[in-house]
């Protein structure tokens, strides 16, 4: 550790930010006679919250017309990036004169309303956001980085999924629907950006411990002590890539600030790595600005976590731990590493706890998984970079994805594969409940369930010549739950689906997979993934145990995403140099 004494000068971690804040769209005079549209993403009741603000809005201005949130298809997750490319498009087509979106009720649907406002305002319309009461902060920090700093919000006291439809009927009359009424006809003032630093400005300077407090008090840490960011520390990481320093990885949600290697650089002293470590930080960061990922959904509200997929030579070049205690922390590279990206979260991408972060409880972040890769080797069967596609066997890659949650399958009895995969797939089953959603209703076919293997187990599998695909087959074919089951985690147990329409109906019609409804008992078994290969497997931790682990996966909220990882020239000699130094 450092001399507390010794004096440090420190830069700022975060990164400009590139949106300018926009003047909102005029607002209304009056509503009589005014087209007013409805968009939403079918969840969290929007449909009963409608019909009571259409019925009300007649009775007040004579002549208004509504346009349904059919017209324009759900605002949220699944197809949400067409949809709102094309509603530009949809609104003039059909004379929309003001827009209600809603309803934010989770962390990463409310800035998904934030967003559809923002698209709507851009082309001229007044817009009022609705959003649960828990949810008003991250929308007011959402706006920001969309330009709208002072767009309307119409607040729902409490949240909608407890309340009854007296409650819900008051609710919206004694309180959202005048406030959906002053924000789309009364317009606030435009607020102005504040001034913040450059990405070389010294901010600090002090001993250890007054670095320390003063990045905890303006949120820039994770709450453990951070390594000082100094000009000449970023350096040496900067000198371990060929990348130019200001090189723009993306403009990512909810800040649009810009990532760029200088700040990866930043955040990795910051977290503790070491600077060799620089081309997986890199690539990590390049993993976490594709738009596959979804990095936007970083705050929703299961309190998922990134966890870093790591594969090739460099997993021993570099020292990542990959057996006993592969997702423990201790080890220094797997460690850090994953503190960085919540360190990044935090400062580049803008994921603030009770700001735009809204896991309900959270977790802390993930220590990389490492895979085995002399078992893989072993097994013939492809790590979890090369099944994803993208890079080719023996490649340096990172993959990114988000967990919801872990099941440890413990004490795993059989040598054959017949024997083990019963109870592989009954973890499966169990660890999948509201997930089901991904499969089918709020974003369907996403879901990506991870099994983590020991090798002993995977042995068990190669010994009898099984393929990693054949696993994935026997797995889909055995992990599957009764239909009406499947209906309740996705409209019974929860609100997420709207209607009454069964699976086996919603498949007829040709709008769920065909898998999903091959008869119409409700008791017959239909599967947690939509496809074989959407069960991700994995080989890791301790060599000489017969247990597993499942990770329960957030679909398009955190996709699994490759990204290769790109060596400095000269790489081996600088690893040399820098071994040399310690």
């Amino acid at each position: 550790m450092p001399e507390s004494h010794s004096p440090y000068s420190v830069v700022w971690p975060r990164s400009e930010l590139t949106v300018a804040f926009k003047p909102m769209a005029p607002r209304l005079d009056t509503l009589a006679n005014k087209t007013i549209a409805f968009c939403w993403h079918y969840m969290f009741r929007g449909d009963e919250i409608w019909e009571i603000m259409k019925a009300q809005l007649a009775s007040l201005y004579a002549g208004v017309k509504f346009v349904d949130y059919h017209e324009f298809g759900p605002i949220h997750a699944g197809q949400e990036r067409e949809v709102l490319a094309a509603l530009p498009g949809r609104l003039k087509a059909l004379g929309v004169d003001a827009v209600v979106a809603g309803v934010g009720a989770t962390g990463s649907n409310t800035p998904a309303v934030l967003r559809a406002s923002a698209v709507a305002e851009d082309i001229g319309l007044p817009t009022a956001s609705l959003c649960c009461e828990g949810f008003v902060e991250q929308a007011r920090s959402t706006s920001i980085g969309l330009g709208y700093p002072d767009i309307g919000i119409a607040m729902i006291p409490g949240h909608v999924d407890v309340q009854n439809a007296a409650e819900l009927r008051r609710n919206i009359l004694d309180v959202t629907l005048g406030q959906v009424i002053e924000r789309l006809t009364s317009r606030d003032a435009t607020s102005t950006k504040v001034p913040e630093p450059s990405p070389r400005d010294i901010v600090f300077q002090g001993d250890f411990e007054e670095v320390n407090r003063f990045f905890t008090k303006k949120q820039w840490g994770d709450g453990l002590p951070i390594v000082p960011p100094t000009i000449s520390k970023i350096e040496t990481f900067l000198s371990f890539t060929d990348r130019d320093l200001n090189e723009v990885l993306g403009i990512p949600l909810p800040d649009s600030r810009k990532t760029t290697i200088w700040n990866v650089a930043v955040n990795g002293v910051m977290a503790g790595c070491r600077s060799e470590y620089m081309p997986v930080l890199v690539a990590v960061a390049e993993a976490m600005c594709d738009p596959q990922y979804g990095v936007e959904h970083s705050g929703n509200t299961p309190g998922s976590e990134t966890l870093v997929i790591l594969n090739g030579p460099i997993i021993k070049e570099l020292d990542f731990n990959y057996e006993q205690g592969a997702l423990r922390d201790g080890f220094q590279a797997n460690t850090t590493v994953g503190r960085f990206v919540r360190l990044y979260l935090r400062n580049v991408i803008g994921f603030l706890p009770r700001g735009n972060d809204k896991g309900t409880f959270g977790n802390t972040w993930r220590v990389v998984l490492a895979e085995n890769e002399d078992a893989l080797n072993a097994l013939n069967w492809p790590s979890v970079a090369v099944a994803n596609g993208g890079v080719e066997p023996g490649e340096n890659a990172v993959t990114v994805a988000r967990f919801t949650g872990e099941k440890v399958v413990n004490s795993v009895f059989g040598d054959h594969p017949e024997r083990i995969l019963p109870y592989l797939a009954d973890a499966l089953v169990q660890g999948t409940t509201w997930e089901c959603t991904l499969v089918f209703g709020f974003a369907t076919g996403s879901y990506r369930p991870l099994l983590i293997m020991t090798p002993v187990i995977a042995n068990v599998f190669g010994k009898a010549g099984w393929s990693k695909s054949d696993v994935q087959k026997r797995l889909f074919e055995l992990a599957r739950i009764p239909a009406r089951k499947f209906e309740q985690y996705i409209r019974g147990f929860t609100n997420i689906l709207s209607g009454t329409r069964s699976l086996y109906e919603f498949a007829q019609a040709g709008q769920a997979p065909a898998v999903l409804g091959e008869s119409a008992d409700p008791n017959r078994l239909v599967p947690i993934v939509i496809a074989p290969e959407h069960i991700q497997l994995a080989v890791a931790g301790d060599p000489q145990r017969s247990n597993c682990i499942m990770l329960t996966q957030n679909g398009p909220l955190g996709f699994p995403t490759t990204k290769a990882i790109k060596l400095p020239a000269g790489w081996r000699e600088k690893l040399r140099a820098n071994s040399d130094r310690d």
